[in-house]
């Protein structure tokens, strides 16, 4: 080669050697191969190809990078475009696809607040009042006013406040210090209280490192599918365009992916995107996943148990979950129910009930044998019956409205929306339509950062009015009350106080000095002090879970000897916790405070609980319900927005009846009740119902319509008003 031909080689760094000369034919294809194979093996993956005719060098690699400007590209494997693993993940976020950093608006949770009077949250905690003290000093140094609202100063004083001078280090040096501890739980936990996530800005949300941004299946890049609803990705992949080689390689791979596709379609989940975190699913949701991956597995001879599947779905939705279910069960499979949807039931091949009531009075099996058979049982007088929950006489007419204009967070179609007030209002439509979006994203964060100054992410939207005919919005959804094994409905209700009051008020009481606080399990003095009242040992067994044993000082009564030897009316303070409250109204009826408390709990339906019963031992339904008891029994303010996700879940007919009393309650006591329902029977006993749809996803966040459940009803346009117009005519 010649010096001139040498310097065209693109960054060359020793001396080409020249390994052959051929002229292209099909005969000397062997040959062809034979010579790259010797320049790849003695340049390391390299060999650059001079084309004579058009003098031009065409350079090749073996590695993973471009040949022109030698960029490199990592290995690609499966786990490659796995956020779940470090070679794939974002390597500044980790895979987890956003940051944690501090957020102005929890460490001032109170605008309204000055800086004087405590606006500084984290400068209020006993370990750092002693910033607090610095931070006014360094605010009279600048010239910063101690005594007006925080949101009354200019973003200049903010900005100071936050980057401090040399003497106090501000608020940004105050958390760099305690990042530094980070290796301590306490320091930990009290950065989590003021930090949000924050979308990472390298990946920005996809989770994966960029890299896999040029990896393409038809134009598309994996965060592009992943992106996708689950009904765009099986379009997407029915569609999918590729070269015959490329097709023989990953035909049984697409076949696969388009299959549980068609599952999950099946259960009705077109609406989820592919890249929903797992976390944010319903329980509704998550188990119709379940059943979508026990089709893919086509298992036979095998058990299902299932608990509540039809969580969240509309009416539309069930009959194609019984088509699935008979599937599974038609593969010679069995499945187990737990259920108390009427589609269900009618479609099952064998009904087992149980009661006849609920806790103490119920744990017998009622009736076992086919749907047409069942008679005389409380499940039966409902379903043979449709007049059992009746429509109201009259609907409520509103005054006062809440209004929400301009609402366009996720997939809602920027609309306005009108909540009438002091009324039963239920929001409906198909599951992914945009309630929860709505009511929970929107209205509730923004109500209660007018009300509580709570923190958090607010839905998009333009404007809000009528809230000023509100003192307050509660949010009683189903999660657990507490995680204390103390708690029961007692304490929660504040009602413990009174029984204490009462023991301690007794002649054996007073001959041994006994105070109301000899009479909790929380605090020393009369508790059992080998199990700290808890009534329970926990012996821990290393490796194994913890097992937890009846106390042998207490016998699991959580009190002393000497306070259970006083008694009121023949009773001591263990037996009158284990009494249910059906027992304590008539035990305790001289006393107006309690018998006022106990029997909200009868009015929701809670009158089978025992007094000491743990709190963590109740179901979402009765959890809630008891959420409802202390609204009821506390003496709050006049205008409350209560709030309702799914309220039916794990009810009974009996038990809807029940709630439906106590919501009423509510209203009948200036209330106003929002409440986010598939179950018809609530839909046709509600005020107003507000419709979302028509379907879910991109197809839904409009609003169909809005009227009461019989302009509901007529409403060509609702899937709601479908199935509503069904249960009207019937009743």
């Amino acid at each position: 080669l010649k010096i001139e031909e040498m310097r065209e080689f693109p960054k060359i760094k020793s001396v080409p050697l020249l390994v052959d000369r051929i002229r292209i034919s099909s005969e000397k294809k062997g040959r062809i191969c034979d010579s790259l194979s010797l320049c790849y093996e003695m340049a390391e993956g390299f060999v650059n190809i001079f084309e004579v005719e058009k003098q031009k060098w065409h350079p090749f690699s073996l590695h993973f990078s471009c040949s022109k400007d030698k960029l490199e590209f990592p290995e690609i494997a499966p786990h490659f475009f796995s956020f779940n693993n470090p070679y794939g993940a974002c390597p500044d976020c980790h895979g987890f696809g956003n940051h944690l950093k501090i957020d102005e608006d929890l460490i001032v949770p109170n605008p309204t607040l000055s800086l004087k009077d405590g606006a500084i949250d984290p400068f209020t905690k006993p370990s750092h009042r002693i910033l607090h003290r610095k931070m006014l000093d360094f605010a009279q140094r600048h010239k910063i006013k101690t005594n007006v609202p925080y949101q009354n100063l200019t973003n200049k004083q903010k900005k100071l406040l936050f980057n401090g001078d040399g003497i106090f280090k501000g608020l940004a040096g105050f958390f760099e210090r305690l990042e530094r501890k980070k290796y301590k739980l306490a320091v930990r936990v009290f950065l989590s209280r003021y930090k949000n996530a924050v979308l990472c800005p390298t990946c920005h949300g996809r989770r994966l490192r960029n890299e896999t941004q040029w990896v393409h299946i038809s134009k598309k890049s994996i965060a592009d599918v992943l992106s996708m609803t689950i009904e765009d990705a099986s379009t997407f992949f029915i569609g999918i365009t590729l070269a015959q080689v490329q097709q023989k390689l990953v035909s049984d791979v697409i076949s696969q992916i388009r299959n549980r596709l068609d599952f999950l379609l099946e259960v009705g989940l077109d609406y989820l995107e592919l890249s929903r975190l797992s976390r944010s699913l319903s329980g509704g949701e998550y188990q119709r996943i379940q059943l979508a991956r026990q089709l893919g597995s086509k298992l036979t001879e095998t058990t299902y148990i299932l608990d509540e599947p039809t969580i969240g779905l509309h009416p539309s939705d069930v009959g194609n979950l019984v088509t699935i279910m008979k599937r599974i069960r038609d593969g010679g499979n069995t499945l187990l129910v737990v259920e108390h949807e009427k589609i269900v039931m009618e479609a099952a091949d064998n009904i087992l009930e149980l009661g006849p009531g609920s806790g103490h009075l119920g744990g017998e099996i009622v009736y076992s044998g086919p749907l047409q058979n069942m008679h005389n049982t409380l499940t039966a007088s409902y379903l043979r019956n449709p007049n059992k929950i009746p429509i109201p006489k009259k609907r409520r007419t509103a005054h006062q409205f809440l209004k929400l204009n301009g609402v366009s967070h996720h997939n809602l179609h920027n609309f306005d929306v009108e909540i009438p007030l002091q009324s039963l209002v239920c929001i409906s439509g198909v599951s992914g339509s945009g309630k929860t979006s709505l009511i929970q994203d929107t209205l509730y964060r923004t109500l209660a950062k007018i009300f509580h100054f709570t923190p958090g992410n607010i839905g998009k939207f333009k404007t809000i009015s009528g809230h000023t005919h509100l003192d307050d919005v509660s949010l009683l959804d189903q999660r657990p009350l507490s995680q204390s094994q103390r708690s029961n409905p007692m304490t929660y209700l504040k009602a413990y106080d009174e029984i204490r009051v009462l023991f301690s008020q007794t002649l054996d009481a007073r001959r041994l000095s006994l105070s109301p606080k000899h009479f909790s399990f929380n605090v020393s003095g009369g508790r059992c002090e080998n199990c700290h009242g808890r009534g329970l040992q926990v012996i821990d067994m290393q490796f194994l879970e913890d097992m937890e044993l009846v106390c042998e000082s207490c016998h699991g009564k959580k009190f002393k000897s000497e306070i259970l030897d006083v008694q009121y009316k023949g009773k001591n303070i263990d037996d009158v916790l284990e009494m249910t409250v059906s027992e304590a109204l008539y035990f305790f009826s001289h006393s107006l405070p309690l018998l006022r408390k106990l029997s909200i709990l009868r009015d929701v339906g809670l009158d089978y609980l025992k007094l000491g019963q743990h709190i963590s031992t109740l179901s979402g339904g009765e959890a809630q319900r008891l959420k409802i008891a202390a609204e009821l029994s506390a003496k709050k303010k006049n205008s409350i927005l209560y709030i309702l996700d799914e309220p039916t879940t794990g009810l009974h007919f009996h038990d809807i009846t029940k709630l439906l009393y106590v919501l009423n309650r509510l209203i009948d006591q200036g209330h106003s009740v929002l409440v986010i329902e598939h179950n018809l029977d609530v839909l046709k006993c509600a005020d107003y119902i507000i419709d979302l749809g028509p379907g879910g996803g991109k197809h839904g966040g409009r609003l169909v319509a809005c009227g009461t459940p019989e302009q509901i009803a007529l409403c060509e346009d609702s899937l709601t008003g479908k199935y509503l117009k069904s249960v009207i005519t019937d009743t």
